[in-house]
């Protein structure tokens, strides 16, 4: 079994180091893959090794670097703890060992000696956690592996001989503490706009109709890379054949991502501290409200493709009925677990926040006018509507359903969004084209992309707080107990990074194919079909996965990373062939639009992690002691 590379330092540091006069020896133990999502420690490890010396976000970027833009966590789908369909597996497999994941029984420990070990010393070791100690001799450079009782103690204690000096004997207690944390909430909480796997795209065109128009208002975009169905918009094809080119997700019908940054600061969490595991149930989805996607079933954003050609199902199952069920499991297998803490971000939806943005980027009098009808634009004033009634109402029945989770509901850690639309040290973005061009009716007219910009700023943030918090007139029944931990130190890195931000350092691809003035595809509807791009290179050569000045998801981001057609919309915006308008628009934004990239989620996981780790008290947790005495006769000096 590989080793984590201090571990591996340690047994070949030079003996200067090892065996300096103010080095005693001491008994150092490490949990072994201890983000337990991760059946196979390699994956564990990737993450483990890259954030030595790193905040999440160098570590994304390291990262992204070394996958060539292409992602990290492309290739780890069915390496996890829980299927695509969102099921736990139970028990799972990890390292070769079946355990619970939900309620673990013990966790895999590696235990070395550390510090001034006499050179050829041979080390005695003895484990015992109630049940008798289980003995073992090894070379002292040799660390030692063992599985320690879940909420139980173990005395490890070992005597190191060396010549004729007398033995020393060294002791320690391992207690590994299993923190059980849930992730809930909407598309910035489940990570869209980052799918695992993403798609892979052609350099040839595909049709896409226009609302309303003549048998020529057609334009071409890029294809899916391996599509070999009808490409031209006169020769429709299944959707069943489309799909078997879909961007993968840790679970399509909520966009769940591995990069949000609840999975990103569950993560950091193992990384950080080595004598904890991290149980974490990932339930937040796309679309999230609170009634409908916490209390109450919601629509899928889609299905994942199948062999079978079987109906989309279309719902999702409520995110705390959910987590009552999994806790519920977990207490039946053992009666004391809990669940430590929850990660939240819930609201959005709820204003209606898709629908201000529908409102900017759309254009057109056609599409304006068909989205107005069809309630997918919304106004300021709607929203504003909804902020003063209906968020407030929302919010405190969520906080009445989370108590009985988590009592106190400071463990409840509510992550702010950001400004999305922010650069230049917080200027509103200056709307255009450039990053929606994706879609022919997308413009961000200015002045509504500056209302919205002043109202999500001085109106729904603020209010968002005051509602976690009970602060500014908010009710609360209890505010000492009711108040949730709060986290919005991130928005200001966004004020610098928003969709709009771009500068030299950005991928070479973006920089030539992207451009700014929002002319990036080919009009000539026959050159288009077989090279849409007008910088003449390959869609296919688009990285979402490098490191970019903006950490917001654009319209061509979206496309070009996911390209999702949405199955779960109600049937009156279901698309009526893969080449009709509806899914030109919704091709566009459906995968991530106007949302964190990975290295967004990154930076909200680093202003979430110090709060979580307070929350749990990791930092100030009683560090175990080390206790070393030699086994030489009463009133020998100590070593």
């Amino acid at each position: 079994m590989a080793l984590p590379a201090q571990w591996v330092a340690a047994q070949t540091a030079p003996a200067a180091v090892r065996g300096a006069p103010d080095n005693p020896m001491q008994i150092s133990w490490e949990v072994r893959n201890r983000f337990r999502l991760f059946r196979e420690e390699r994956d564990f490890l990737l993450h483990a090794e890259n954030a030595q010396g790193r905040s999440i976000l160098a570590s994304e970027q390291a990262l992204e670097l070394q996958s060539d833009g292409r992602g990290w966590a492309r290739n780890m789908m069915s390496r996890l703890c829980i299927d695509l369909a969102g099921r736990v597996s139970e028990p799972c497999t990890r390292d070769k060992i079946r355990e619970s994941y939900l309620a673990p029984v013990d966790h895999p420990v590696t235990v070395r000696l550390t510090g001034e070990i006499p050179v050829g010393a041979t080390c005695a070791w003895s484990f015992d956690d109630g049940e008798g100690p289980q003995q073992s001799t090894f070379d002292c450079a040799e660390p030692v592996n063992l599985r320690a009782r879940y909420g139980r103690s173990t005395v490890a204690a070992v005597e190191v001989s060396s010549g004729p000096d007398a033995p020393q004997r060294v002791t320690t207690e391992i207690r590994v503490r299993d923190i059980f944390i849930a992730g809930l909430g909407d598309s910035i909480a489940s990570g869209e706009g980052n799918p695992d796997r993403p798609i892979a795209l052609s350099e040839e065109g595909f049709c896409f109709r226009s609302y309303l128009g003549t048998a020529g208002a057609q334009y071409y975009r890029p294809s899916r890379a391996g599509y070999k169905g009808g490409r031209a918009c006169e020769a429709p094809d299944t959707l069943q054949v489309w799909q078997r080119q879909s961007a993968l997700w840790l679970n399509s019908a909520c966009h769940r991502s591995l990069y949000s940054y609840q999975t990103r600061t569950a993560l950091a969490l193992a990384v950080q501290y080595p004598h904890i595991a991290v149980t974490y149930l990932p339930l937040a989805c796309t679309g999230a409200t609170i009634a409908d996607g916490l209390f109450g079933a919601q629509r899928a954003r889609e299905c994942p493709p199948t062999k079978s050609a079987s109906a989309c199902q279309g719902t999702v199952s409520a995110q705390l009925a959910e987590l009552r069920e999994a806790v519920g499991a977990a207490k039946r297998r053992q009666p004391d677990r809990q669940l430590d803490l929850i990660l939240l971000s819930i609201g959005a939806n709820d204003i209606n926040f898709s629908g201000l943005v529908a409102d900017v980027i759309v254009d057109t009098k056609t599409e304006r006018a068909l989205f107005r009808r069809t309630g997918v634009i919304a106004s300021l004033d709607d929203s504003r509507a909804a902020l003063a009634r209906d968020l407030p109402q929302g919010f405190n029945k969520l906080r009445e359903a989370l108590k009985p989770l988590v009592g106190d509901l400071s463990r409840v850690v509510y992550v702010s969004y950001a400004n999305p639309a922010l650069s230049n040290g917080g200027a509103p973005c200056p709307g255009g084209r450039a990053g929606f061009d994706i879609h022919p009716s997308f413009n961000a007219d200015p002045q509504r992309l500056a209302n919205v910009v002043g109202y999500v700023q001085n109106e729904f943030l603020p209010q968002l707080k005051a509602l976690a918090q009970c602060q500014s007139g908010v009710l609360c029944r209890d505010p000492a107990a009711d108040r949730m931990t709060f986290v919005e130190s991130h928005q200001a890195a966004f004020a610098n990074h928003g969709f709009c931000a771009r500068s030299e350092a950005d991928p070479q691809f973006d920089r030539e194919c992207f451009s700014p003035k929002g002319e990036s595809f080919d009009p000539d509807i026959v050159n288009s079909a077989s090279q849409p791009m007008l910088c003449g290179r390959s869609a296919g050569e688009y990285r979402p996965y490098l490191p970019r000045t903006r950490w917001i998801r654009d319209a061509n981001d979206s496309y070009f990373a996911a390209m999702t057609y949405p199955q779960g919309l109600p049937s009156s915006m279901q698309s009526a062939d893969i080449h009709d308008a509806t899914w030109g628009v919704l091709s566009a934004v459906y995968g991530g639009a106007v949302h964190p990239s990975a290295e967004g989620h990154a930076v909200m996981a680093d202003a979430a992690l110090p709060a979580a780790a307070a929350v749990l008290r990791l930092d100030a947790a009683e560090r175990n002691v080390t206790r070393g005495e030699p086994l030489a006769p009463a009133g020998a000096a100590q070593q």
